[in-house]
């Protein structure tokens, strides 16, 4: 297994053997109930900003537990656990994907067209685990400080729910945060860290040229609208290639292309949309205007006009050093030295970014394969599914990183 990243402060010592089996005991009496909730939620699937059930069943369970949490406008919830500061976020989120779940399990989706394919389902039994294993600690009295549940809508959407929440001041008097996301292709029971970027950025483009129309035997009288479009499909990628310094690791990849309805009629309108995906923040900022040059100059000679639409959708998420380490220091008290493992960049987006731009904080891969399992379920596939054993192992991490946070101030 490859070694853990170095980080700032990763040399601290692991927390104290009694506090770390206080968490796992707690965790421990929870699990099953925390598999029940994540199967609950994964039947009952809701697309960004309809998640009506999904927040109140995570309310409920909270509320179960003698919490007190808050629902926000519209959908989403946070629960503060402990009282005082410092004041350590955890956040999940609680949206699906419009995907068909294609599994033939107990706990399938009821709701045709719509799945918890990216394991958001997950991510939300975690934190709700996290929080009633840390409730046991204030109740006994271990806790110094204070944890906030952050449960958003949304995270899927563009732009993201995370906004929604930053914008009802929930981060208020919050000193960092903290996430996990799964991993199809790391074992259960492993945590993959990274200090620095550790996703891509995720924008939107969409382009729409228009001309006059026209008889396919005449082109050369009209503007050949579906040519233009097939030069911007292939050439504006490579373009975009000798304008961003290649370690900025920028990629356009088109997705989506609709024009004309006739084989023998040029239409006058047609659309071209895809994702624009880097490595770096620098390429990031620059990316709307580069991108928006290159497809003008790509489209000019062929005389149709052209619409351009770019829509940010989010940053990279760059995890603060200190903050990776807590991560590393908790996992290794609570999952053993082996369990942490260096991971790679991912050009996929997140929307945890934006909260990284008001607090320090991190995002650590959780590893939800089974020993057994042959092939890989990726994220955003219909069959995607989990190892329910990796809940347990979430929960310990975040409950033990909330606790290393606050340990590390005492």
């Amino acid at each position: 297994m490859p070694a853990a990243p170095e980080t700032a402060g990763a040399g601290a010592g692991p927390l104290p053997a009694d506090l770390a089996a206080a968490i796992d005991d707690s965790t421990a009496r929870v699990e099953a109930a925390l598999v029940a909730l994540r199967r609950d939620i994964h039947a009952h699937p809701e697309l960004g900003r309809r998640e009506l059930r999904t927040t109140e069943v995570v309310r409920r369970s909270l509320v179960d537990a003698g919490l007190t949490p808050r629902v926000l406008r519209g959908t989403g919830l946070i629960c503060d656990v402990g009282s005082g500061h410092p004041v350590v976020a955890l956040r999940a989120d609680l949206d699906a994907l419009p995907i068909q779940d294609e599994k033939s399990v107990p706990y399938r989706s009821t709701a045709d067209g719509v799945c918890h394919a990216c394991g958001h389902d997950v991510h939300t039994a975690v934190v709700v685990g996290a929080g009633l294993v840390l409730a046991e600690l204030a109740a006994a009295g271990i806790l110094s400080g204070s944890a906030r549940l952050i449960f958003q809508p949304a995270e899927e959407l563009t732009p993201g729910g995370a906004l929604d929440v930053i914008e009802q001041n929930v981060l208020d008097g919050v000193t960092s945060i903290y996430a996990v996301h799964c991993d199809p292709r790391a074992p259960v029971g492993s945590v993959g860290l990274r200090s620095g970027p550790i996703t891509g950025s995720a924008d939107h483009v969409r382009v729409r040229l228009t001309g006059p129309g026209g008889h396919t035997s005449r082109p050369h009288l009209t503007a050949d609208l579906v040519y233009a479009l097939g030069r911007i499909v292939a050439d504006v990628p490579a373009v975009l290639s000798r304008r961003f310094d290649p370690r900025a690791g920028l990629s356009l990849v088109w997705g989506s292309i609709h024009a004309g309805s006739a084989p023998n009629a040029i239409p006058r309108s047609g659309q071209v949309e895809g994702t624009v995906r880097t490595l770096d923040t620098v390429a990031w900022e620059e990316a709307p205007r580069i991108v928006s040059e290159a497809i003008e100059a790509v489209a000019a000679p062929y005389g149709v006009e052209v619409e351009v639409e770019y829509q940010r959708g989010v940053p990279p998420v760059v995890n603060d050093p200190a903050c990776t380490a807590t991560l590393a220091r908790a996992a290794t008290s609570l999952l053993g030295s082996d369990s942490v493992t260096e991971t790679e960049q991912s050009l996929g987006g997140e929307d945890f970014a934006w909260y990284l731009g008001y607090v320090p904080g991190a995002l650590a891969r959780l590893g939800v394969r089974g020993p057994l399992e042959q092939g890989t379920r990726d994220l955003h596939q219909g069959g995607f599914d989990v190892d329910e054993r990796a809940i347990g192992v979430g929960v310990r991490l975040l409950a033990g990183t909330v606790v290393t946070a606050l340990f590390s101030v005492w």
